[in-house]
């Protein structure tokens, strides 16, 4: 067998290279042997490509279906069209309704990113609505304080405005939810809402129970305090505060962090800062009392904003990623909650966090010694200074309670999960109405273009700045589930725990204070 020609012309490397003298016969066989090697040779072939191109495209699939928070799409942009043709204040056609993903894949968590921890508030503040749904009749009543109603049906937004709200709150409020509705086009329901931009929430909680008591009226606003039922949402300062010119959060957040490099804790002033009003509210200007004077120095360092000396100034003064230099940042509620507390919490510093009854969407998840440093509100001195004292003594857990906050400032809080709660929000809201948004008489569609080009100045630019240009390759992040009350109930009492925990090391340290004195004395 080894030596018949079929075996020499396996083995041999010169495939064509024929014998001298051969035969018809001997010549015929070789030619057949050689076609069917051929033929063997290239069905081999074609199964291992056809293999190859099967286990390819069936990887390829395997990666569409599972979407990736950032993924290398090609994005669509699409630009304002402030064109001298669109001066009439008309929305443009050309921004995509729809984009990238069903409807159904919000319901089916197809992100694989989960949102963060306070997400899970979104359902508590929905909870009044829960059992009811929410009627037509119910968010009339929401109108008697509401400085306008929005109605989003098929897309489109419609705005029916019945007041004008402090400074531009409104305009930005709006121009958040068009931007929303630019990032994920098409993915909310039609749904109808009133939205009260004032500071305080509203709808008092004792108001509406009992068996014969109605049901509340769905009211949206920026904060909440434990004896209401406003819906809490982000406020209009994410988009830019432009009467005070604060930047818009996405741009701020990135000055931030690198305001935090430019001077390391254990280099900053030992002190506790604080820049603002005080007029808007008796606790703060009860904060004044603590500063430092010829009599006493309770640790603390304030400083009256005057926003008139800053407009004059070019605002020079009140760069916020040049305020990380004190070690310690002390938050106070104005007349609500207030605006600065993202900020405050954003620096390496810990946040010295005067004790308030108010939140707003994200505070909510944060705890005492982890995030921030409980502050008493009828002591404020006294407890300011046992904190900066404490944190010089414990330098190190000074600093991880500094860098816990600006971490999840950083991380949790960035703009793609801001829009994400508002998705949720409004998401979740739609799914308990019990009628079909209707859009009023007299309303006004809305867009970017409307709102941005006929704005000039400070206005327009930050609404440029803030302008979402192509819609999201990816779906929300997976909203997570409600809390269980016992769950809820554990984390609300290590709050309130944490809290008297802080207070009871207050009282012991002024304690033996107190004993030494005596001792001396004595």
């Amino acid at each position: 067998m080894q030596n018949s020609g079929f075996y020499r012309d396996l083995s041999s490397t010169k495939f064509w290279r024929a014998p001298m003298k051969k035969g018809p016969r001997t010549s015929a066989t070789i030619m057949v042997l050689l076609f069917l090697l051929v033929a063997v040779w290239i069905s081999s072939s074609w199964i291992n490509s056809t293999t190859l191109a099967v286990s390819n495209e069936r990887k390829q699939q395997m990666i569409v279906s599972t979407p990736q928070r950032n993924s290398a799409k090609r994005k669509i942009e699409v630009s304002l069209n402030c064109s001298l043709g669109n001066l009439t204040q008309t929305c443009p056609s050309n921004y995509p309704t729809t984009f990238g993903f069903t409807e159904s894949e919000t319901d089916d968590g197809l992100s694989n990113v989960t949102c963060p921890d306070y997400f899970r508030w979104i359902h508590e503040d929905l909870k009044p609505f829960r059992s009811s749904g929410i009627t037509r009749d119910m968010v009339e009543r929401a109108k008697g304080t509401a400085h306008f109603r929005l109605v989003i049906v098929k897309g489109k937004v419609y705005v029916e405005k019945y007041k004008k709200s402090i400074q531009t709150r409104d305009v930005f409020t709006l121009w958040g939810i068009l931007q929303l509705l630019r990032r994920y086009p098409g993915r909310l329901p039609d749904l109808e809402l009133m939205f009260d931009c004032d500071d305080r929430p509203v709808i008092q909680s004792r108001s509406h129970r009992g068996p014969n008591a109605k049901a509340p009226p769905p009211l949206f606003r920026y904060c909440g305090d434990p004896w209401t039922l406003d819906i809490v949402f982000p406020d209009w300062s994410f988009w830019g505060w432009a009467e005070i010119s604060i930047k818009p959060w996405e741009n701020i957040l990135k000055e931030l962090k690198d305001g935090n490099n430019r001077i390391k804790w254990m280099k900053r002033e030992p002190y506790a800062y604080w820049k603002g009003n005080p007029f808007v509210a008796d606790t703060r200007k009860d904060l004044l009392k603590c500063n430092v004077s010829d009599k006493e120095d309770w640790n603390a360092r304030l400083f009256i904003q005057d926003w008139i000396r800053e407009y004059e100034q070019g605002y020079k003064q009140s760069d916020l990623a040049s305020q990380c230099t004190y070690r310690y940042k002390i938050y106070i509620e104005g007349y609500a909650w207030s605006v600065s507390e993202k900020y405050i919490l954003a620096c390496d510093s810990p946040t010295l966090l005067v004790n308030t009854n108010f939140y707003d969407f994200f505070l909510r998840s944060m705890q005492p010694v982890h995030h921030y440093w409980p502050i008493r509100n009828d002591d404020k001195c006294r407890s300011l200074k046992f904190a900066v004292d404490w944190g010089n003594s414990h330098k190190q857990k000074a600093q991880a309670i500094g860098k816990a906050a600006s971490d999840f400032i950083q991380e949790e809080l960035k703009m793609e999960f801001v829009y994400d709660y508002m998705f949720h929000l409004l998401y979740e809201y739609a799914k308990l109405l019990r009628f079909e948004p209707k859009i009023p008489e007299g309303a006004m569609e809305i867009c970017s273009e409307t709102m941005a080009c006929h704005s000039n100045g400070t206005e327009k630019k930050f609404m440029l700045e803030s302008l979402v240009k192509s819609p999201s390759d990816n779906t929300p992040c997976t909203l997570p589930p409600p809390y269980e009350p016992r769950v809820l109930g554990a984390f609300l009492r290590r709050k309130a725990n944490s809290i008297r925990q802080v207070e009871t090391w207050e009282n012991n340290f002024y304690e033996s204070l107190e004993n030494g004195s005596k001792s001396k004395t004595s």
